[in-house]
Order: structure tokens, then sequence, then C-alpha cells
């Protein structure tokens, strides 16, 4: 019997256009049949940036492109393309049809490269994988067909690294934490590209990445085969931090283990913590009575429904700074066999104290059932997806929407990461406590 996944949370390895809409001024150019395009802007996509949503170009492959192949309306869609939208950088990316029937994509791609015009190619036909594997071929394939062009010799710039954190739309909150992810890092004295979104000087940024000293990986999973790719193709080392740092303990932390392994100023860098904790902290005790005196009302446990990275961010933070307790924790990102273990213990060691049980699990359902059959759900957090707002309304549990289809909020520039993310999540926790409060 065939198996149904029920609550979708990713897509299909073409939902790697989200990746190339987040760079300033690159535009995906979409080789696949009607529909897909739309239906993954519809799932992970708010907002469409410089060129995505209904602006991303498509061949919309029909009947005559399976028969005859593709290539030729490949060709004319870029050109028409180049024509119509101003842009630095233009992405070509396969489907499903145009991989089955061997349209040869990199062979169109390279007439155009080999004119001198910005274009790159991945094949990303959606049963290869999903959007978290896709996002790293085709951050790879700009860095090899792009980025590698622009390679001055060997000279490393002092002090600048390469960041690859949570993915671009994937992560709702992708722009936020970017921009909080760089404010730290600078803050202790580094140069940063960050490559995507807001903060980003755009294709510049991309023109230097073989000139970095170092490359810095947070994610649990995602962004490691970048960087070992970056470290084979010219020899930078790269650190890896394996969950979203949240709240003043695991900011603070994460800085310590980057000033270190980056040979920092360390007086510069405990200074700059110094400040971002007493900022912190400050809050914190602002609002300690209150605290204090709604803790009979605050949630007792909390369940996580999201992907690695930031379900142990979350989790380190909501236990060991807020004192709520981890009922299980489900990981929802389809993590490779090889990341797993690594993945459990970080859970296994989540305090001095305690211990937490996570499961990994793709179906939505079975998910929301498990929690349902759950006797100790009573006054619980749910930090999930808009999947959940029913399943929070029948249990009297408190929803932070966090992970997508988001659907119920909409989101600009706030983000979860680092010291000030830490403060937001305080705000929105207690936002839906006190509207929910009895």
């Amino acid at each position: 019997m065939p198996k149904l996944i029920e609550q979708p949370r990713y897509s299909c390895a073409l939902g790697a256009q989200q990746t190339v809409v987040a760079i300033k001024r690159a535009v995906p150019v979409v080789h696949s049949g009607p529909g897909c395009s739309e239906k993954i802007s519809s799932l992970i996509g708010q907002g469409e940036g410089y060129a995505g949503g209904s602006t991303i170009p498509c061949t919309n492959s029909s009947e005559a492109e399976v028969v005859f192949g593709g290539e030729d309306r490949l060709r004319s869609v870029i050109d028409g393309a180049l024509k119509v939208i101003d842009a630095d950088l233009y992405v070509v990316l396969s489907g499903c049809t145009s991989d089955i029937v061997g349209d040869d994509i990199g062979r169109v791609t390279q007439d155009y490269q080999e004119q001198g015009l910005p274009l790159v190619y991945a094949e990303t036909g959606g049963f290869r994988s999903n959007n978290y594997v896709s996002h790293e071929t085709v951050v790879n394939a700009i860095i090899d067909q792009y980025s590698d062009k622009y390679r001055d010799g060997n000279d490393v710039i002092k002090g600048l690294v390469n960041v690859f954190a949570t993915i671009p739309y994937q992560d709702p909150f992708w722009n936020g934490n970017l921009a909080e992810i760089k404010r730290i890092l600078e803050g202790i004295g580094l140069h940063v590209n960050m490559l995507f979104g807001n903060d980003s000087n755009g294709l510049s940024e991309w023109r230097t990445i073989p000139n970095a000293e170092f490359n810095i990986v947070i994610n649990a999973w995602v962004g490691l085969k970048i960087a070992k790719h970056l470290e084979e193709k010219y020899g930078t080392p790269y650190f890896h931090f394996p969950y979203l740092p949240i709240g003043g303990a695991e900011t603070s932390k994460f800085l310590r283990q980057v000033g270190e392994f980056c040979n920092l100023d360390k007086s510069r860098v405990e200074s700059f913590i110094k400040k971002e904790e007493e900022k912190f902290y400050s809050h914190i005790e602002r609002t300690a009575d209150f605290m204090l005196e709604f803790r009979y009302g605050l949630p007792r446990r909390f369940y996580t429904i999201l992907d690695s990275t930031y379900s142990l961010g979350f989790s380190k933070y909501l236990l060991n700074e807020l004192g709520i307790i981890p009922a299980k924790q489900f990981i929802i990102d389809d993590t490779p066999e090889e990341f797993k273990e690594s993945i459990r213990q970080q859970f296994k060691n989540i305090s001095e104290l305690r211990s937490a049980d996570v499961e990994f699990m793709t179906d939505g359902g079975m998910i929301q059932e498990i929690i349902r059959n759950d006797e100790n759900k009573n006054r619980a957090l749910i930090l999930g997806s808009g999947w959940e707002r029913d399943l929070a309304r029948e249990l009297n549990a408190d929803l932070l929407i966090v992970s997508v289809p988001i659907g119920y909020r909409l989101i600009l520039n706030c983000g979860y990461a680092g010291y000030n993310g830490g403060l937001r999540v305080i705000e929105d926790i207690y936002d839906r406590v006190l509207n929910t409060y009895r």
C-alpha cells in the first residue's frame, strides 16, 4: 500500500528556487512543468523578493517538450528573461519533467556562459531530493560556475568569513536571523559575507567567497556539504555550530567558540559579550516580578515540530533560560541518517540535569496523533507551523508558529537568533499565553 504523508513542511528539490530569490538581484529560471514553481512559492514563500513568485521565468513544459525535448524552449525563455528582467545573476533550475526527459540544461547554459553572461545551472528535479538538500546543490553550483571566476589568486582577506545558516524562506524568519547573526559576528571583529537577504551586499559578496579566511556553518547539517566543498576547493577551514543560538547563554557560547576558532582578540570578544549580556538580562530582570507572579499561567511543557536546527536551538533556550520542560521533540526535515546520532546526543545532553526525547518524523498527521495521546499534554506550548492551529485549539495549548507553512503570520524582519531573538521569543510566547489565559 502506498504511504500518504500528511501536512508537508518542506518542498521538493525545486524549492531551491527560493535560495536564488533570496540573493539580491538574482533570478531563477525554471525549466519545469506548469504550476510547480507557483506551488513552491505558496508553501514556503512569503513575498516575491526581487524576482520571485509570479515573476519567475518558467518554460511551462508541456507534451510537446516531453516528446521532442525542451532545450529550444529553455533557450527561448532564457533569451526572454535576459531582455525583460534586469538581474545580476540568472540561475537555471530543472524540474522533474526536464530531468526525466533528459534535457541537457548544462549544455544550454554553457552557451550563454561562453558569451560572458552571468548564468549558472543546477539540476533540481523534484524527485532528486528535498529543498534542504538542493539548497546546498544550488549554492555549490553558484560557487563553481560564478564565484570561482572571480578568484584572485590565493589571496585571503583577513577576518572575512562566509556564513551558512538557516535556509532562506524555508526558515520564515531567515532575514531577521541572518541580520542578527551578522551583527553579533561583526561585533566581535569579523567581516561577514552573509550572501542572502537585506543585510547582504549581493553578488559582490559571492565574488569574494574564495577569499574568505573561514567558513561558519550554523545549522544541524545543512551547509556542511558547502563548507566541505569550499575546504576541498580553496583550503578554507570551517567552524560548525549545530543549532540556532537563541538567547544569552547559547549566543555567548557561540561567540566564544567562533572567537577561539578564528583566533580573535579575546578581550574584544569578551567585551562585546559583556555588553550584550548586560542589555539582554536587564530586560529579563525588568520583568522578573511579572514572570514570578505569572509562573502558574505559563505552559509547563513544550513540544517542537520543527527542523533539527530550530528544534535544538529552541529546546535549549526554553529549558535552560525560561525553565519550561521539554516533552517529546519532533524533527521534520527528513534528516540524513549520518547526522541523526549527533542530534540525539545534543538532546540527550540538553542540560546538566535533563535530557529530551526526540523523534525524526515527516508525517505531520502522525505527529499530531502522538501529541493527542500524550497523557501529560495539559497546559502545553507547541512550536510548530500553521498546521498546528487546530491542534492547539483542540488541546487548549499555546501555539507559536515558527515553521512553514506559516499562513497566519506576516513576517517582515523579525528573527529568533542571537540576543535580540531571545527577547523576541519571550515576547511572542507571553503574547500568546496572555491572550489565552483564563
